[in-house]
């Protein structure tokens, strides 16, 4: 659906006037001379892999020291960083924004291997006496502990030194040209009558255009497009899941899986029990397909009739009526919330507005302490909605995180995503309230559909990525062997739900989630976040007040322990697949009473 209204561009200037602005230059030099501080302040202090170090007195004054000025130096960064990438992603044709970028990573590179080095020099120590004899150790033990396994499976120094310099050639490369060449694509499409180049995020959003006719000539010309350019994104996946492989074996890991778990916080144990579920929950979401095929009068789903809206789908949520909404509905939870979310709006935090060279999805970032900025294609359905309360989500997690050191901020996906769902689960529940029959209709298919996305889909897109990693161990995959894993990971999940002929191919090419090599196996952390979401949203339900009471502090430690500790604060065992089956039964209730509606219009 389109708005009639003119849609926010985020505000940057709070920050700096602008890219080419004489402020901007003396941040960019202040802070490339903090991190050349640190590399002189890491050399004269020996932070690096050693022998079997003494904790004393002499050496914690050294951590201590090092302690202080890393997370300085991380902050200032990360807000530098942050800045530059927001012109990129609303803008890739913006050339002065990607050459600040290049410049800048020159001395990220720095960063990284003084990240490696501290990381080295803790496996070099007793971190629990560290812990024990200093307050500031004790109050990064987590990020200590992590830092002394990770210090198990690090190269040697020269190595690890070497792969953070070629990354900027290679990983960092790889993913670069992905998001730029997407952003930049443009697809020939016949709209209103008249046949025309559109940008590829203005192709995907007619996924949800109610005249079936025009979703399917807009799956069509996107697959079209894809593979015009599929040779070098296949060349980019390739070149990166060989890079995440070898330096997976060097690091003797036993797989890139096992590499990402570690990463995201959680154990192999959580992840099959979460999987499991997702699977029995398979037979619910093909019911749900059957059951919306029947609602839009045709004989089974095709893929391009997966995001087709249902219900009161004339109406048109304003994007100021999407403020209103959230706003209103977020204090129902807390007055600390809705009052983060009016400042997201008033000041200027959000970019909403699809448009030329600016990327496709939606993302939250933090910009500085407790400041974000939050990007979104905005639809005027109630699909943006969501979406939009979703990305809120993330910037509240960031507000409950904003006076935790860098070291402490360790937000690892698996986490990430738990005031996103808890906040968008709100909004859900909000709107279902005073719906009228229609209404219910589309809110419900919406909730549900964004749940097949997270469950089904992203257990496809798991499926793919693992075979990839399989097969890339013997060698590079062809843009033909990479749809026929796609497709087939597509078949195991939807499985008859939906038209076997019909399947999206390319899909490997859409998700700029696999083009990163530091964040492989990018998927399940994002189903995780949903069925961990919906679990505390239970808890919430069930003694409210003294949920809202522990909420917060949670969000503010998800860096100060792993993911099976903080679940346990609630009473959740995350090595339980009664668990993950408790969340699916709320997706299992929707799909239920979405499958009543339509049997009644029938």
């Amino acid at each position: 659906m389109t708005t009639t209204q003119s849609l926010p561009h985020w505000n940057m200037d709070v920050v700096y006037p602008g890219l080419q602005s004489p402020e901007f230059a003396q941040g960019f030099a202040a802070t490339v001379k903090e991190i050349e501080a640190l590399v002189q302040l890491f050399d004269a202090s020996h932070v690096e892999k050693q022998d079997v170090l003494t904790v004393d007195d002499g050496l914690i004054k050294t951590f201590e020291t090092a302690v202080e000025h890393f997370n300085s130096v991380q902050d200032h960064v990360l807000t530098l960083e942050v800045y530059i990438s927001c012109f990129v992603s609303t803008n890739s044709r913006d050339e002065v924004a990607q050459a600040r970028e290049s410049e800048l990573e020159n001395s990220l590179v720095k960063l990284s291997q003084l990240d490696t080095r501290f990381t080295a020099w803790l496996g070099s120590m007793d971190v629990e006496q560290l812990i024990a004899h200093s307050e500031v150790a004790s109050a990064h033990a987590y990020a200590l502990r992590r830092a002394k396994a990770e210090s198990l499976h690090m190269m040697s120094p020269r190595e690890e030194s070497l792969a953070s310099e070629l990354n900027v050639s290679a990983g960092t490369a790889w993913t670069k040209l992905h998001a730029n060449l997407t952003s930049q694509l443009n697809v020939t499409l016949e709209l209103d009558g008249q046949t025309q180049q559109v940008p590829m995020s203005v192709v995907r959003n007619q996924a949800s255009s109610t005249d079936r006719e025009v979703r399917r000539r807009a799956f069509e010309a996107e697959l079209a497009a894809w593979k015009e350019v599929a040779v070098p994104l296949a060349q980019a996946l390739n070149s990166i899941k060989g890079e995440v492989n070898t330096l997976a074996h060097k690091r003797q890991w036993e797989s890139a899986l096992d590499a990402s778990l570690f990463a995201n916080s959680i154990d192999r144990q959580t992840l099959d029990a979460m999987l499991s579920a997702a699977r029995a929950s398979f037979p619910d979401f093909r019911r749900y397909f059957r059951a919306k095929a029947q609602a839009l009068k045709i004989p089974q789903l095709a893929w391009y009739d997966i995001f087709a809206p249902l219900g009161s789908s004339d109406r048109v949520w304003e994007y100021s009526d999407a403020e209103r909404f959230i706003v209103e509905q977020f204090g129902t939870f807390s007055e600390r919330l809705s009052n983060y979310a009016a400042r997201a709006f008033s000041e200027g935090w959000i970019d909403a507005e699809p448009r030329a060279g600016k990327r496709d999805g939606a993302y939250c970032t933090p910009l500085r302490k407790d400041e974000s900025r939050i990007f979104t294609n905005y639809k005027a359905s109630f699909d943006g909605v969501s979406t939009l309360a979703h990305e809120l989500g993330h910037g509240y997690h960031n507000l409950n995180l904003a006076e935790r050191t860098a070291l402490q901020s360790f937000l690892p996906m698996t986490l990430a995503e738990t005031a996103s769902i808890f906040c968008e689960t709100i909004i859900n529940h909000a709107a279902m309230k005073d719906a009228d029959r229609e209404e219910r209709m589309a809110i419900l298919e919406a909730s549900i559909q964004g749940a097949c996305q997270v469950v089904l889909d992203i257990t496809s897109r798991f499926l793919f990525e693992q075979n990839v990693f399989e097969q890339r161990k013997q060698r590079e995959l062809s843009v033909e062997e990479l749809n026929g894993l796609m497709l087939q990971s597509q078949r195991d999940t939807y499985g008859d739900g939906i038209d076997q002929q019909t399947l999206h191919p390319y899909m490997w090419a859409v998700k700029g989630h696999y083009y990163s090599s530091d964040l492989s196996f990018y998927n399940y952390p994002y189903m995780f976040g949903l069925l961990f979401g919906l679990g505390l949203y239970a808890r919430y339900q069930q003694n409210p007040e003294a949920f809202k009471q522990g909420y917060d502090e949670l969000l503010s430690s998800t860096g100060l322990d792993d993911a099976a500790t903080l679940a346990a604060r609630f009473g959740i065992d995350l090595h339980s697949e009664a668990f993950w089956r408790g969340s699916l039964d709320i997706v299992r209730q929707d799909i239920d009473a979405f499958c009543e509606l339509v049997q009644s219009q029938a």
